[in-house]
């Protein structure tokens, strides 16, 4: 277990264990645990909120054209500044380019599967996304696991840095509570081609589908789901610390899950859409909300 999971498994807020006693138990050195990186200014945490918002609606601009739009709203910044702030939110244009995400080096590609594919039922394809999310003295990174064809969000998980560790958690949870689908889509992110990710789906006998190419179409689904989020949870308040925050995705997944009409099912609710032709051995309403 990496060191910055075992970071994010200390609760200081524990009724029985002190962090003393926990990361003893985790063998972690405490002044790892409360070791704070160094953040961005607050001028560029606005920044950063600005860039996401604009992304939100403006998801084909790079960083040129980034720059540009914010100077227009009065921030007078340079492009190399907003191209790293950029890169460090995961943000890309979505525009059709080759290799629009870069896997690491060293990471196997896996072939793409779904071309011409008709995706018809539940735990049929599966699909995965980091999104940054801005909060009032920060930012965490947030993945979440879908179903295709549902649209439900099968797990999520937060995280302080874009590694694999969180990505492998959603997924070992998604495929606890839901079983295991044919195909698992991902782009080729570092996170999604690293060894570790790839053996959690190898292991459970999952097909493994990853877009170059094709990316910008085919995570149109989770790239509305985060818009939805962001509009209707985010940016709607001001969250200081990451318990706030995970209070506040619980609720809204919830509610995107069992209380949200989508327009595509004609008003279902996606969670109803994926037990209504529920794959066998799943429970009913399997819909777990635990965060970390």
């Amino acid at each position: 277990m990496s060191c910055g999971r075992r970071r994010e498994i200390v609760d200081n807020e524990h009724p029985n264990l002190s962090v003393r006693r926990q990361c003893k138990v985790l063998q972690l050195q405490r002044s790892t645990y409360y070791y704070k990186p160094i953040g961005e200014s607050s001028l560029n945490l606005e920044l950063m909120r600005k860039i996401d918002e604009l992304f939100m609606e403006l998801p084909f601009f790079g960083s040129r054209q980034m720059r540009n739009i914010l100077q227009d709203t009065g921030y007078f910044v340079g492009r190399e500044r907003v191209r790293r702030l950029m890169r460090k939110m995961g943000l890309m244009a979505v525009y059709q380019k080759p290799r629009t995400s870069q896997p690491h080096p060293g990471h196997k590609v896996y072939p793409y599967l779904l071309r011409n594919i008709p995706i018809t039922k539940p735990n049929q394809v599966w699909c995965t996304d980091i999104t940054y999310i801005p909060m009032k003295r920060g930012f965490l990174y947030l993945v979440a696991i879908m179903d295709w064809h549902s649209r439900a969000v099968l797990s999520w998980r937060l995280s302080n840095t874009m590694d694999t560790d969180f990505c492998v958690a959603a997924l070992e949870e998604a495929i606890s509570c839901y079983g295991v689908p044919e195909i698992f889509n991902t782009d080729q992110g570092s996170q999604f081609t690293s060894y570790e990710f790839t053996k959690t789906l190898r292991d459970a006998g999952i097909r493994i589908s990853m877009d170059g190419r094709g990316r910008w179409m085919d995570n149109v689904m989770i790239e509305r789901l985060w818009r939805s989020l962001k509009y209707e949870c985010v940016y709607l308040h001001e969250l200081s610390t990451g318990s706030e925050l995970r209070e506040a995705l619980a609720w809204w997944f919830d509610f995107y899950n069992n209380r949200r009409p989508h327009f595509t099912f004609d008003g279902m609710k996606p969670m109803d859409v994926y037990q209504s032709s529920k794959p066998e051995g799943v429970p009913p309403l399997a819909w777990s909300q635990k965060a970390a």
